[in-house]
């Protein structure tokens, strides 16, 4: 087996070599073998172990004997404490999801303050078909049909290709020692159900099933390739554009698409989005309407949905006060910056430049968000309107709209910063003192 991973290490992981890594160890079968052929395989390791605190003294009996083995083999090892269930029950997770994300969040702790190049996981093939058959069980598209990654971003888990018997047995033939964890033999958690009785039963009737199953998962990963490389020629076909800050979908080329649900599956799973019902009626919805995930929003906007992230915060951005001898200001959440000048004579008149008539203005200056009511007298028209029915008129998204600036004097509107001014602060040949305002675009704007 060392011979084995050892071939892995140089055809599938050489990047593993020489980096300081991280092996995530409980002080069960599985991780302390991964332990032992790192350490046969001279890689550059240390040892984390997370002490959920779910089995009493048997938790802190892992703990001791994790301690033990890094002294005994001159192993850096990182150990951490978790209320599992106070976190579990706050968060409202089952025991199992807290503990992971427990976990997973505090090996990105140890790779930053640590500069640990990779993590890696003893996950091993019978994980793998334990968890296609719970994905199996509860309903799932080709992802999770799949099985789990052998690399995903910082995680590593270099043992998929090797069985439990495997370990087992190379464990035995080694002398290693672990510890037994009892509440893999407890029957309220489904993975020991189908472990236990799910896979033997399965074993049973077909004696190669687990051969069997590798090739039809590897079979499943092709398919997974192909339609990825189909779904870029998709893409292509139906995003008008991609932006900064939002990706924009033309809806008719979406509705063309036969089985558009099956498409906006694949088009829109990697935002956290997972009512596929709501996201397919958002394509015949009225503009305006919009579906959240836990990351991201898609709006519907006449001919088009766009996609965007969530904002931290729903809040409205704190006002920014310009004092009239300020010289630069930054715009948070805007790809520009402004300059403001003070000159005697208009100049002429070019893109990103505005010209205000100093006299009339009432310092400081205040730029943020609009409010509903705002309304302006629109430089080049006759007349007043409401910032709303300019913004209606304009065919502005909800997402340009919450993303819109103005600058205000006082409680008046001066310009819809990069959009339109309001004409009565416009400077004038007859204006003696006049506020030059400069649209500087951000490098990556």
């Amino acid at each position: 087996m060392v011979k084995a991973f050892q071939n892995l290490l140089q055809t599938q992981f050489s990047f593993l070599k020489d980096r300081p890594l991280l092996v995530a160890v409980s002080g069960g079968l599985d991780s302390m073998v991964l332990t032992d052929l790192c350490r046969k395989s001279a890689l550059n390791i240390a040892l984390a172990h997370c002490n959920f605190q779910l089995r009493a003294d048997e938790s802190d009996a892992d703990e001791v004997f994790i301690k033990a083995y890094a002294k005994a083999n001159n192993l850096n090892c990182f150990v951490t404490h978790f209320d599992t269930e106070s976190h579990a029950q706050t968060y409202k997770q089952s025991t199992q999801m807290a503990a992971r994300q427990l976990r997973y969040e505090w090996f990105e702790t140890l790779q930053t303050q640590h500069k640990f190049e990779y993590v890696l996981t003893a996950h091993h093939a019978d994980d793998n078909l334990e968890t296609f058959l719970i994905n199996l069980s509860r309903g799932t598209g080709l992802d999770g049909l799949t099985g789990i990654p052998e690399i995903n971003g910082a995680i590593i888990r270099p043992m998929l290709v090797f069985s439990r018997d495997d370990i087992h047995n190379y464990a035995i033939q080694e002398q290693l020692q672990w510890r037994d964890d009892s509440s893999n033999k407890s029957s309220k958690y489904l993975r020991n159900n189908i472990r236990h009785s799910i896979i033997p039963l399965l074993k049973k009737l077909n004696p190669s099933f687990s051969d069997s199953f590798q090739s039809t998962q590897s079979h499943l990963k092709d398919t997974q390739l192909v339609l990825e490389d189909y779904m870029l020629e998709i893409e292509d076909r139906v995003i008008e554009s991609i932006e900064e800050d939002k990706i924009v979908y033309n809806v008719d080329k979406l509705n063309a698409l036969n089985n558009s649900k099956a498409y906006l599956y694949q088009l829109f799973k990697a935002y956290n989005f997972t009512d596929w019902t709501k996201l397919t009626a958002l394509l015949e919805a009225q503009t305006g309407k919009q579906i959240k995930s836990s990351s991201h929003r898609l709006l519907k906007n006449r001919s088009q949905l766009i996609l965007s992230k969530l904002s931290d915060s729903t809040e409205s951005a704190a006002p920014i006060m310009i004092e009239a001898t300020q010289q630069v200001v930054s715009v948070p959440g805007q790809p520009f910056n402004l300059t403001l000048e003070v000159i005697s004579a208009l100049e002429p008149l070019s893109e990103d430049v505005l010209f205000l008539d100093f006299e009339s203005l009432s310092f400081p200056l205040k730029l943020s968000n609009w409010s509903d009511g705002d309304y302006f007298y629109p430089s080049g028209m006759k007349g007043k309107k409401k910032l709303s029915k300019y913004f209606k008129d304009e065919k502005l998204s909800l997402i340009d709209k919450e993303n819109t600036v103005v600058l205000y004097s006082g409680d008046a509107v001066v310009w819809i910063v990069n959009r339109r001014a309001d004409q009565r602060f416009l400077a004038t040949q007859n204006s003696p003192k006049i506020l030059k305002l400069v649209i500087e675009h951000n490098a990556h704007s």
